[in-house]
Parts: structure tokens; C-alpha cells; sequence
């Protein structure tokens, strides 16, 4: 897959890059998609306009028509699969490259003969902001989403869609509220909350207007998507303060040296997490536009940090080969929000057979538990229950079958016995769900490398409720701090104690990649897994997500502690007397000592 905001490589030959808006004068004019050469201005007629200069407009008119018919077929793509898609990737940036050169080299013929408006430029601009969003999504590359920024800001500094509410026209104004939406995605995606809030109070404008001057009947649904991304945005628990008192925005991204690094000398496995599949199911979670928190939150947990092309250009619009940052490979991902049994297991079933050798799937779960009817002599893989796929509604006749015979399985859920056929390649598994003890009932049927991480299946009652604004499993995965400031009762932390108390958090986790690797008892899968960077991150967060809930005061059941399958060997990672002494010296740094146990070997 290619890495530079191109198309991909078996099209480079023929596509240039798409340029970004910045380089766009603001002169720059694009016709509508689907205007004809027939829609002029003026009193002149179409042979009163020279041979060349009507040359030109026809040609403009069939990229414009060609980018559409391109642009719509997208949705027609295969959404599983790294293959299928890519060479019509490569067409329709080959289309819009061409499309934006040529309505730069012939701007005056066109502007002069047409009565075009600047919504219409917002329009293609738009299109092409979409596309570097879903060349992301397809390829999980993080910079694509800075791309995608960069032509979706300009449309807002430019006013480009300023005109469309004087248009007597619905659907107009539906784009732009269309516009503003996809936009506050990917600023969410690149952790830019200070902007979303900006655009969320603009939308809400514009939203107002809207349906006060058409009096239409999609009132309801916008002020839904208002509501979701209100929630979205204030869903972390603890936010960090500066002097000013003002938030500071924090990024949970890998960066360079986020992973503790391997002893010298240490032999783990080759392993490299290459897809994940990443499945949000929850009932009434925070979630917007298809991504609830937890989603979210595990989706950047598995990427590198963005890196900004257009810092990285000599010139504007281009990326020397040479000037490409050095390891920028993120694991493929897909995105599944509430997928029925028959869209997971496909989604399964693609990524298991494009795995490439050495390469490991990686399965997140965070979805609602299913729990078995009864109980049955023989407890195989199919009698523990598992989590909830989305019910599919034509199944009305199965589901009433179901209720009168408990002797037959949900079938509306993932047990654990659907994945075994997956555990032919190295599989890694978190579960984050009510349920999730389902999952340790494993069996390793193939010696492939297999673990599972598996959330607390019951909180205290005093934490907040993981169902509404995130699992607080996912959040210590995703950011240990904040979920470690979280279950102490802290609202917001000073900008420096932040930075100290992360700083302290690295040799606490250098310390725990050492536990893990020192280990004689330790099962061989946990090492098999460690020389991924993601992999290794995660495990050591786990053990140290493990270990702090053992110690808090409030966590006393043994369901309210993660598990592993294989099991993790307890006295030498989450009782270690080591990590206890770290996690104590850490809430001392916030003053919430006294929510843990100081001598906590007494309480077992």
C-alpha cells in the first residue's frame, strides 16, 4: 500500500499527486458536477464562442462527469479485502488530479463563460477531502487524515459554501451540513477539540436556519448528530489543565519511543500485527458517525502519531521519496460498528486469508454481553454465551423459534467457538465486555501463538458506568493515566503533574516489559507477541491496568480484575511486589494515596 498521499503504486505512472487546496488560488473556479456546456452566461451563444475555448469547457465537462461517475462508484468497492480496490483508488485520483490542474490552467475560459459559484468549487474540494478519508480508512496511514484536513479547512477559510444559504435550494444546504459533519470527524480523529467545538456551535447555526427557513422533516436527525458529537467531546473523564487554566489537548498515539524498547539480546517473537479488526456493539454508548468512544479509543491506540506532509515539502504538492518518514507502517484496520454475525464473520474470513506469513490479526470486541439460557452437562465452546452482533431484523421467525427452545444457542453472538477457526494463524484478542470471561474458555487447537485480554466483567458501583461514556478497560489500553486519574475521583490534573506523572509511567512500563521478558513461567504466546511495538504496548498497559485495580480499595470482587488467556503468572507481573511499590509511588504523586491498598499481600 502506498504511504504518500498518492494514488497507489501501480498507478503513479499515470497519476500525479492530488495537489493540496493550499497551492489553489483564490481565483480558482470549478465547474458543477454534471453542468453542460450549454449552461453559459451572458447574451453569448455556443458558436459565438471560439473553437479552442469550447474545446476546453467540453473537456472540462467530461472530468467533471468522469469524477462523479468514479466518485459514486466507490461506495460499490468491496469494503474487506486489500486488494480489490486500489486500482479504482488510482482512477479517481488520477480523475481529480486532472480535474484540479485543468480548471487551474483554464480558469479565465471557464469563469468567463460560466455562471459558476463558489459552492460549486466547495462541491469538488469536498469530494476530494472525502477521498483522502476513506484512502485512510482503507489504509489505516494517519497522514492521509492531515490531507484530508487541509482540504476541508480551506473550504471553511474560503467561504466556499458561504453562498449556499441565499440558494433557494434544500439539498444545497443539506451539503454543506453534510460538509460540516465529515469535517468534525476527521478533526476528531486528529485530536483537534478545540476546533470541533467551533465547528459543533457553526453546524448548530446552520442547523437552526436550516430547518427554520425549509420547515423539513429531517429536523430530528440533525439534532441527533448535534447531540452525539456534544457527548463525544466531553467523554474523557479527566482533562489536563494549563496554567491558564485552559485544557490542553493531549494525543494518545503511538510515538517514537512510546514502546519500551527490548533488552539487548532478548529473543522474542517476529510477529508483526498487520490487521485488527475493531467491532463496537455496545448498547446506548457515546459513539458518533458510525465510531463509538471505545472504537475510537482502540483505533488510535493502534496508529503512529500523524506526521504533516505539508511540513515535510519542499515545494508545495510534493513529497520527495527521500524526505518520506521512516517507519510509518500502522496495522490495516476495520471498522465495524455493529455488524450482524454475517458482516463480522466475513470481515473475519478477509482478513484471515490475506494475513500475510509471519503476521498476526488482532480482534477487539467491545460489545454488549450474551449470556447462556441454561446450563448444559457438557460445557464446550458453544455454552458460555459471548457478545452481542447486531440482529438481523429478517430473522423475526429464528428469534421466536429461540425463546421457546433454551436448549439452542444465540445466534445473534460471537462465541468463542466462532473464532477457532481463525486460531490456525497468530490470533490476539481483547474483550472488552460484560461477558468477556466467556472468552478464556479457549482451546488451542493449532500451537499457533493465541492470547486473549479480557475485561472486568462487573465494576463497583462507585465508578462510573464503562456502558455510557467508555469502558474503563478500553481507556486504560488507550490511556493509562487518564483511566488511572479516573477510578481516583480526579476531574483534571495540572499540564506539569500530567507530564510528570507520564514521564514516571515510562520506567514503571520499562519495568513491566522486563517482568514479562525475565519471566520463567510465563507462557511462551505473551513473548511470541512482544516484538510488535503495538503488541508489546498493550500487554504492558494491560498488566499495569491489572495490577492498579487489584490494589484500589473499591475493586474487591475477583470479577472486577481483567483476565488472560494464558494465563499471566501473577506473583511476577500484577502482584509483583515491584509494580505495587511503582502504582503506590504514582498515586502518591496525585495525592490519592489513601484509595489503595498500601500493604496489599495482607488482603489475599
Amino acid at each position: 500500500t502506498c504511504r504518500r498521499a498518492e494514488p497507489p503504486a501501480d498507478k503513479r505512472r499515470t497519476c500525479s499527486r492530488v495537489p493540496p487546496l493550499t497551492g489553489i488560488p483564490e481565483c480558482d473556479v470549478v465547474c458543477d458536477q454534471g453542468s453542460k456546456v450549454s449552461v453559459m452566461t451572458g447574451a453569448e451563444a455556443e458558436e459565438d464562442i471560439p473553437l479552442g475555448d469550447r474545446k476546453t469547457i467540453t473537456d472540462f465537462c467530461y472530468l467533471l462527469d468522469k469524477s462523479k461517475q468514479l466518485f459514486n462508484g466507490l461506495r460499490d468497492l468491496p469494503q474487506y479485502g486489500h486488494k480489490q480496490w486500489q486500482s479504482y483508488f488510482g482512477r479517481t485520483f488520477d480523475v481529480y488530479t486532472k480535474l484540479w490542474k485543468f480548471q487551474q490552467q483554464h480558469r479565465q475560459v471557464l469563469d468567463s463563460r460560466y455562471g459558476l459559484k463558489r459552492w460549486q468549487i466547495g462541491e469538488v474540494a469536498s469530494k476530494i477531502g472525502q477521498l483522502y478519508y476513506h484512502y485512510y480508512l482503507r489504509t489505516s496511514e494517519t497522514s492521509y487524515l492531515n490531507e484530508a484536513f487541509s482540504f476541508y479547512s480551506a473550504i471553511r477559510q474560503r467561504s466556499y459554501y458561504y453562498q449556499v444559504n441565499k440558494e433557494d435550494r434544500p439539498e444545497l444546504v443539506v451539503k454543506k451540513l453534510r460538509y460540516y459533519a465529515r469535517y468534525i470527524v476527521v478533526c476528531l480523529l486528529l485530536n483537534k477539540m478545540d476546533l470541533v467545538k467551533v465547528l459543533v456551535k457553526e453546524l448548530s447555526e446552520e442547523i437552526e436556519e436550516y430547518t427554520q427557513r425549509f420547515n423539513t422533516e429531517d429536523q430530528l436527525e440533525w439534532n441527533l448528530v448535534l447531540q452525539e458529537v456534544a457527548a463525544f467531546i466531553v467523554a474523557d473523564p479527566v482533562v489536563v489543565l494549563n496554567d491558564n487554566n485552559s485544557v490542553v489537548i493531549t494525543s494518545n498515539r503511538m510515538l517514537e519511543g512510546s514502546a519500551p524498547p527490548l533488552e539487548q539480546g532478548m529473543v522474542v517473537g517476529q510477529l508483526v500485527l498487520a490487521d485488527a479488526l475493531i467491532v463496537g456493539n455496545c448498547n446506548n454508548q457515546v459513539k458518533f458517525s458510525e465510531l463509538t468512544v471505545d472504537m475510537f479509543r482502540m483505533l488510535q491506540a493502534l496508529e503512529r502519531e500523524p506526521v504533516n506532509l505539508a511540513t515535510q515539502t519542499s515545494k508545495q504538492g510534493t513529497l520527495e521519496p527521500s524526505e518520506k518518514p521512516a517507519k510509518r507502517e500502522n496495522p490495516h484496520k476495520y471498522l465495524l460498528y455493529k455488524p450482524t454475525f454475517s458482516q463480522l464473520f466475513t470481515f473475519l474470513s478477509a482478513s484471515f486469508k490475506e494475513l500475510p506469513a509471519n503476521s498476526v490479526l488482532l480482534v477487539y470486541l467491545s460489545a454488549t454481553g450474551v449470556f447462556p439460557a441454561g446450563h448444559s452437562d457438557y460445557e464446550g465452546p458453544y455454552d458460555f454465551g459471548g457478545v452481542l452482533t447486531n440482529t438481523n431484523r429478517d430473522v423475526v421467525n429464528g428469534e421466536m423459534v429461540q425463546k421457546r427452545n433454551q436448549a439452542q444457542k444465540e445466534m445473534h453472538c460471537l462465541h468463542p467457538g466462532d473464532l477457532f477457526p481463525f486460531t490456525r494463524k497468530p490470533l490476539f484478542l481483547i474483550v472488552d465486555s460484560s461477558n468477556s470471561s466467556a472468552y478464556k474458555n479457549f482451546s488451542n487447537l493449532f500451537g499457533q501463538p493465541l492470547v486473549s485480554l479480557l475485561s472486568p466483567t462487573v465494576y463497583p458501583k462507585t465508578v462510573q458506568d464503562p456502558s455510557q461514556q467508555g469502558s474503563l478497560f478500553t481507556l486504560f489500553l488507550y490511556s493509562p493515566l487518564l483511566a488511572f486519574s479516573s477510578i481516583c475521583g480526579l476531574n483534571s490534573i495540572r499540564q506539569g503533574l500530567w507530564e510528570q506523572a507520564q514521564e514516571f509511567l515510562c520506567k514503571v512500563f520499562r519495568d513491566i516489559g522486563q517482568m514479562i521478558t525475565r519471566s520463567r513461567t510465563i507462557d511462551q504466546a505473551f513473548l511470541q507477541f512482544f516484538g510488535d511495538e503495538f503488541l508489546r504496548l498493550i500487554l504492558i498497559r494491560f498488566v499495569f491496568c491489572s495490577a492498579v485495580l487489584r490494589l484500589h480499595k473499591l475493586f474487591r470482587e475477583s470479577r472486577s480484575f481483567p483476565e488472560s488467556y494464558p494465563e499471566l503468572p501473577k506473583q511476577e507481573t500484577v502482584e509483583s511486589s515491584l509494580l505495587q511499590r511503582h502504582i503506590l509511588d504514582l498515586a502518591a504523586m496525585l495525592d490519592v494515596h489513601n484509595l489503595f491498598w498500601d500493604d496489599s499481600l495482607e488482603t489475599y
